[in-house]
């Protein structure tokens, strides 16, 4: 089998149950995605998903539904989702291997 294209830390799960507790209106799971913005290049994106997409991946880890954005999957491969409540930084963070760089704030990065 397959090893998935992300997994999640503990803390990022719980996250995710905690997210979709509270969705205004009921939702599958969250999406992962990128998108083309910051000083690098790409951003991380996550929103709810309410219907799974056309050849989307789905990954289930930890009683979660992590949904893959078809057009992320080859920036995400082998990244680690996690979870990050500081006095710094509040929100999801990606340990992800095919980064080469980010910029100076840390919101977008290039591959």
């Amino acid at each position: 089998m397959a090893a998935p294209v992300i997994t999640l830390t503990d803390a990022a799960a719980a996250r995710v149950k905690e997210l979709i507790g509270k969705a205004d209106k009921p939702v599958l799971g969250l999406r992962v995605g990128v998108d083309t913005k910051g000083c690098s290049g790409l951003s991380y994106v996550v929103e709810y998903v309410e219907e799974r997409k056309r050849f989307e991946d789905i990954v289930e880890d930890k009683g979660v539904k992590i949904f893959i954005d078809p057009t992320a999957v080859m920036f995400l491969l082998g990244s680690e989702m996690d979870y990050v409540e500081d006095q710094f930084h509040t929100g999801f963070v990606f340990n992800n291997p095919n980064e080469k760089g980010r910029c100076g704030c840390g919101e977008s990065f290039h591959v």
